[in-house]
């Protein structure tokens, strides 16, 4: 057990989960001044409109696929539709994310958050694609689905323990889901997209130091794609 459940990143030196808090909180935060400046009062910090919540990189397929905006990919798992959406994702991202990041490493748990934002997009596309939608659920779902079926593989008391932890988690957030409306294809197109990675992923990584430089060049790919999706976003307001 002991040989399988060591971090195979290491603890890192810094935490993604908190940066990527960090960042929802500013983004936010910066939708409600321009939703107070235009005139809105303060009805973005409870129920932006949906003009504004594209304005703040929310994703809408039809923007994506007729004017090139492919960062919108990205940036819509930055942006919240009010706070009560905003503080339960990212009190889940906490409680979810930490551990993963924790015992997986910095740049396995950012390729995670990553790529299941793209494949809950991509569920999105394929099941409503002229809904605009917004929120880090997709990638929480995401880091829910990989550990479930990853620390199941590994097996023994902790990692059963950290996956009856992450199921519980996936019950509560779903059913929150269904009782606000969330957008369950993404939900669904974030758990597939992790559960993937976690059936895939080798057990005994940290054996085999080739895999860590395959692991750092996905952290940083994820890193890019992240500054594409949030530097495409500061563009458009600017109107470049």
């Amino acid at each position: 057990m002991r040989s399988g459940f060591k971090k195979f990143g290491g603890r890192p030196e810094f935490s993604w989960t908190h940066l990527i808090v960090y960042a929802n909180l500013i983004l936010f935060t910066w939708m409600v001044i321009v939703g107070i400046l235009a005139g809105f009062g303060l009805k973005p910090v409870l129920s932006p409109s949906t003009g504004l919540l594209l304005h703040m990189g929310g994703q809408a397929w039809p923007l994506v696929l007729n004017k090139g905006q492919w960062w919108r990919c990205i940036s819509y798992a930055f942006t919240h539709a009010g706070l009560i959406h905003l503080g339960f994702n990212m009190v889940v991202l906490l409680q979810v994310g930490k551990p993963v990041e924790r015992e997986l490493g910095k740049n396995i748990f950012l390729s995670l958050y990553v790529f299941s934002a793209l494949t809950a997009t991509l569920a999105g596309l394929i099941w409503h694609p002229m809904t605009p939608v917004v929120g880090a659920s997709g990638s929480l779902f995401g880091l829910i689905g990989f550990s479930i079926v990853f620390f199941h593989r590994l097996g023994g008391p902790m990692a059963r323990q950290q996956r009856n932890m992450m199921l519980q988690w996936a019950v509560f957030a779903f059913v929150f889901g269904l009782m606000v409306g969330a957008d369950n294809a993404g939900h669904l197109g974030g758990a597939l997209g992790g559960a993937l990675i976690g059936l895939i992923f080798p057990l005994r990584s940290q054996t085999h130091p080739e895999n860590m430089t395959f692991f750092k060049f996905l952290g940083i790919t994820s890193i890019v794609l992240i500054c594409y999706g949030l530097g495409g976003l500061a563009l458009s307001w600017v109107g470049i």
